[in-house]
C-alpha cells in the first residue's frame, strides 16, 4: 500500500533540527516525509539525519514582498508536483507561504502550529501587519494548532480565527528527552551561595533590566548569591540598557558565560531557574530546567505559566515588575525548605506532561486522525 506524503516546512533549516530532530526518521516508518526549508549545509545535514528527502525553497525570516512573492511561487510549484496529503508548518514565515501555497495547490490537508505569537507585545503598524499575516496564515489553513492554551486564547479572543483549534497534549511541541536531561549524569559543582541560572538571549524582551536590578537588589543584601547568565547579547535587535550592561560587566555576583551549545552542567550547577520573559510560546528552558531538577520563577505569560505550577514547581511573578521578581528572588535564597520540596517535584511534574515519547504520540495520533 502506498504511503501517504506528509511535508514539514520551515522558514530556516535550523528549525527542522530544534523542533524535528529524530521526528521525521520516526514518520518516515508510516509516511513518505518531504522536508521544506531554505537552502543551505543545515538542510542537507536534515536529509542525512533523518534519511528523508529535502527540498529548498528560499524564505526570508523578516517582511520583504518581493521576496516573499518569490517564495510562495516556488512553494506553489513544489506542491503541485509533490501533491502532499497533508503539508505541516511551523515558524510564521513558512506557515505564511506554506499555507497559502497549499490552498493554492488545493493541498487537502494544510496544518500550521503556532510555536508564539509577536504580535501581542508589538505596537502601531507593525502589530497590524503582523496580525493580518497570522489571519493569513489561519485562513489558508485547515488545521491550526496552538502551542498551549494561552496561544489559543490569543488567536481567538483577537479574532485571529474563528474554527476550532486544537492544543495537542499538554502544549509542548517538541517535548523533552528525559534521559539527556538527567541530573543523575551530571557532578555538580557546588559553591556556599545561592545560584539561580537564566538561559536564553540576553536582550530587552526576556527581562533582562529587570532580572539584573532584581539581582542587585539581593546581592546587597545576600553577599554571597549568584546569577549565572546563560546566552548571547543581541544589541542590533533587542538590547538591554547601558546600566544593565553596566551592571552585567562589573560581575558582582553576576557571571555572564555567552551562548553554549550545552546547558545542562549549567543547571546542575544552579539552585533555579529565572526566566522573566515578557512573552514565549511554550519555552524549553523551563521544561529543561525542571526536568534537571530546578524550581523556577517565570513570568505570568503564555507557555511560562503552563509549566510551572505556583509553589508546586516553581512561582509565577507579573512581567515587568522588578519587585515581584525581587521578592520572588529573596524568597527563594531564604527558604530553604521550601525550595527543597519544590525542586524534588520538578522533574517528575516535567516527566508526566511534557516526556518527548508522549508528546510525539499526540502528534502521530492527530495525523492518524486528519489522514484516515
Amino acid at each position: 500500500m502506498k504511503k501517504k506524503k506528509i511535508i514539514r516546512s520551515t522558514t530556516v533549516p535550523q528549525s527542522l533540527t530544534a523542533f524535528c530532530n529524530g521526528l521525521l526518521k520516526e514518520l518516515s516508518q508510516e509516511y513518505e516525509v518531504v522536508a521544506i526549508s531554505s537552502p543551505g549545509e543545515a538542510l542537507e545535514m536534515v536529509a542525512e539525519r533523518e534519511g528523508v528527502r529535502v527540498i529548498a525553497v528560499p524564505m526570508e525570516r523578516h517582511i520583504s514582498l518581493m521576496k516573499d512573492l518569490r517564495s510562495l511561487f516556488k512553494m506553489w510549484k513544489v506542491l503541485r508536483r509533490e501533491k502532499p496529503d497533508l503539508i505541516h508548518a511551523m515558524t510564521p514565515k513558512a506557515g505564511l507561504i506554506s499555507m497559502l501555497a497549499g490552498w493554492l495547490a488545493r493541498v487537502p490537508r494544510r496544518v500550521h502550529t503556532f510555536t508564539g505569537l509577536v504580535w501581542p507585545t508589538s505596537t502601531g503598524l507593525k502589530r497590524r501587519i503582523l496580525m493580518g499575516t497570522d489571519w493569513l496564515t489561519c485562513a489558508c489553513a485547515t488545521h491550526v494548532i496552538p502551542e498551549g492554551e494561552g496561544v489559543k486564547g490569543d488567536l481567538l479572543s483577537h479574532h485571529i480565527t474563528r474554527k476550532p483549534i486544537k492544543v495537542l497534549g499538554y502544549g509542548n511541541v517538541r517535548g523533552i528527552d528525559m534521559t539527556h536531561y538527567d541530573p543523575a549524569l551530571f557532578e555538580a559543582h557546588g559553591h556556599d551561595g545561592f545560584t539561580f541560572v537564566f538561559v536564553g538571549r540576553i536582550v530587552r524582551d526576556k527581562g533582562i533590566n529587570e532580572l539584573v536590578a532584581a539581582f542587585d537588589r539581593l546581592h546587597r543584601e545576600h553577599g554571597d548569591v549568584k546569577l549565572v547568565l546563560v546566552g548571547k547579547r543581541e544589541d542590533d535587535l533587542d538590547p538591554i540598557t547601558p546600566e544593565t550592561l553596566e551592571r552585567i560587566d562589573r560581575g558582582e555576583g553576576i557571571i555572564a558565560v555567552g551562548g553554549q551549545s550545552d546547558v545542562r552542567q549549567f543547571y546542575i550547577d544552579a539552585d533555579a531557574l529565572v526566566f522573566p520573559s515578557y512573552r514565549e510560546g511554550f519555552p524549553n528552558v523551563v521544561i529543561e530546567a525542571g526536568a534537571m531538577g530546578l524550581p523556577s520563577i517565570v513570568t505570568d505569560i503564555n507557555g511560562s505559566r503552563e509549566i510551572i505550577i505556583e509553589g508546586q514547581n516553581g512561582v509565577i511573578v507579573p512581567p515587568r515588575d522588578v519587585e515581584a521578581l525581587y521578592q520572588a528572588m529573596k524568597r527563594f535564597v531564604e527558604n530553604p525548605a521550601q525550595m527543597a520540596e519544590m525542586a524534588a517535584q520538578a522533574r517528575s511534574l516535567i516527566a508526566s506532561r511534557f516526556e518527548q515519547g508522549y508528546v510525539r504520540k499526540c502528534l502521530y495520533d492527530f495525523y492518524h486522525e486528519i489522514t484516515n
